[in-house]
């Protein structure tokens, strides 16, 4: 087998040594498009940030000897990955995967599991590809496969977005945000927006290995007090002193993020199937304001009443125009 892997990040490294281990050909993919050459590959992995999915395509395009042979798997973050690959390659040749396993670079630049968990792999099509199942369970890892490949990736971004933008934008960790009461609640509203926009596009939420999705949008449907206090304790149980993927790319200085594909999108499909999203649609729109000019971070530092305030203003355009159609 020959495994052609796009991004050699944490999660692209992982997913190919894992692979390199038992015997499979790996290749990855250059920087640069000039650099590419064909291979007759039998899987692509797609391993970039989301906001790069567009150049990863333009690579396979050149790399991918026979498309109509390969299959291109995205364990990617966000939603709206896999619609690109499968207006590039396909539906019957996506597999939208998530992976669930924390990894991290060890100290010789090996990227390594830092907690267990699993790959789930749904197709986009009808084939099961059961020969791809079969291989990345021969790595060791714990392998699940679910019928609906949208409730995966929603599912996924359930998690992706619990105390990640709130604290890039005011710069705190996970274990700090839980005790800012106000914003921390900020934290509810936002997730009973994803829930309520899940139900909207005829999503349901499934359980990931490790992460009970389901039980997370059932706690927000209780009363705020209670939901507070039990998301409070998992998120600095799980998350505790742990930088969130946006906050490490405000820190890094990185002018592009994965907040479009995570609370923009939740905004953006609120949008479409009109349902009231201020708290992502802030998020967003705050989060990507401060990676292109980050001079504005400093508006928002520690300062939890100003997002809140950016909040309920967004509430009220929202109400407006909702009364003008």
């Amino acid at each position: 087998m020959k495994v052609y892997v796009v991004g050699k990040g944490a999660v692209g490294s992982y997913l190919g040594d894992l692979l390199q281990g038992i015997g499979v050909d790996v290749t990855y993919a250059p920087r640069n498009l000039s650099d590419v050459t064909p291979c007759d590959a039998d899987v692509a992995i797609v391993a970039v940030k989301s906001y790069d999915t567009a150049s990863a395509v333009a690579t396979l395009r050149a790399a991918i000897a026979y498309p109509a042979k390969c299959v291109f798997v995205s364990p990617q973050n966000g939603v709206g990955n896999e619609e690109q690959l499968i207006a590039a390659f396909g539906a019957g040749n996506v597999v939208a995967a998530s992976l669930t396993v924390p990894v991290a670079r060890d100290r010789e630049g090996r990227a390594k599991a830092t907690k267990d968990g699993a790959l789930g792999l749904a197709p986009t099509g009808e084939t099961a590809f059961n020969w791809l199942v079969a291989t990345f369970a021969s790595t060791g890892l714990t392998v699940k496969v679910l019928d609906d490949w949208r409730s995966l990736k929603w599912s996924k971004l359930a998690l992706n977005v619990v105390a990640n933008a709130s604290c890039a934008i005011l710069n705190v960790l996970p274990n700090r945000l839980v005790h800012f009461e106000r914003v921390f609640a900020l934290e509810i509203r936002m997730l009973r927006e994803v829930r309520a926009v899940m139900r909207a596009i005829g999503v349901a939420p499934v359980d990931l290995p490790r992460y009970p999705v389901r039980g997370l949008l059932g706690v927000v449907t209780l009363p705020s007090g209670v939901a507070r206090a039990v998301l409070a304790s998992r998120i600095a149980g799980a998350r505790g002193t742990k930088p969130p993927s946006l906050l490490l790319d405000l820190r890094g200085g990185k002018p592009e993020t994965e907040v479009t594909v995570l609370n923009g999108a939740v905004a953006a499909a609120g949008l479409e199937y009109r349902v009231p999203t201020p708290v992502n649609a802030v998020y967003a729109r705050v989060l990507d304001a401060i990676a292109h000019m980050p001079q504005l971070w400093a508006k928002y530092r520690e300062r939890p009443e100003v997002l809140e305030a950016e909040v309920e203003a967004e509430v009220r355009r929202q109400r407006a125009l909702a009364r003008g159609t």
